[in-house]
């Protein structure tokens, strides 16, 4: 439960970070959520690798980092993007102030 209101405000965040690159929110947010969830299953199948069935708690924590480290990738690549409002110059050549 806990892990859905983290993600929750994290969506926010890419969301808010998505606008101000002049992007679509929602596609974002939908690539934040589903990679959440692809990398969390991920982890989790990784964390059985290494421990045993019995130890639940080791392998919740495998699956929670690939999960956390999926949001930081997808935020990576949103801040490679170039900021809205940098092409404000060359619209404006050649007009009179």
């Amino acid at each position: 439960m806990l892990e859905i209101v983290v993600l929750y405000f994290l969506t926010k965040e890419i969301g808010r970070l998505a606008e101000s690159k002049g992007q679509k929110a929602f596609r974002w947010k939908l690539r934040t959520v589903v990679g959440w969830i692809a990398s969390e299953i991920f982890g989790i199948i990784v964390g059985l690798m290494f421990f045993t069935k019995d130890n639940l708690f080791s392998i919740i924590l495998v699956g929670l980092a690939f999960a956390v480290t999926s949001y930081f990738f997808i935020k990576a690549q949103l801040l490679k993007l170039p900021n809205r409002g940098l092409d404000d110059d060359i619209d404006n050549i050649g007009h009179k102030y």
